[in-house]
């Protein structure tokens, strides 16, 4: 029987996020989960990952996830995740998840496409 180990997520990539001067490295490091589950405004959205078995909860959550993306007008793409040890990473317990700039933003539910747009925003309701 193989045993899962865990290992302790990599710091972030200090490298610029995109090519504007902005200082999005430094906005993505400073941001936490709780931030951006509260809906505290990131600089700017990076990467959207969707964490999920391939069962039909995690699909609908990757569709979710892509219509956000699109009806906000985001050049983003949404990448789906279903790699056993890559999800492992970010110490998720429960799928579907969704990963914002490298932040679990939400885990254990499929998360409608409102809710999404809000993370996405940055707004708090």
């Amino acid at each position: 029987m193989k045993f899962f180990h865990f290992r302790k997520k990599e710091s972030p990539n200090t490298e610029p996020a995109c090519s504007c001067s902005c200082g999005c490295t430094e906005a993505i490091e400073s941001g936490t989960t709780q931030e951006i589950a509260a809906g505290q405004p990131t600089a700017h959205i990076n990467t959207i990952k969707v964490l999920g078995s391939g069962c039909a909860s995690c699909r609908k959550q990757y569709e979710n996830a892509k219509a956000a993306v699109q009806s906000l007008g985001l050049s983003t793409q949404v990448e789906y995740i279903t790699d056993l040890e890559k999800i492992m990473e970010y110490g998720i317990l429960s799928l579907p998840a969704v990963i914002i700039n490298e932040r679990v933003a939400s885990a254990g539910k499929i998360a409608p496409k409102a809710e999404i747009e809000k993370m996405l925003k940055g707004v708090n309701e």
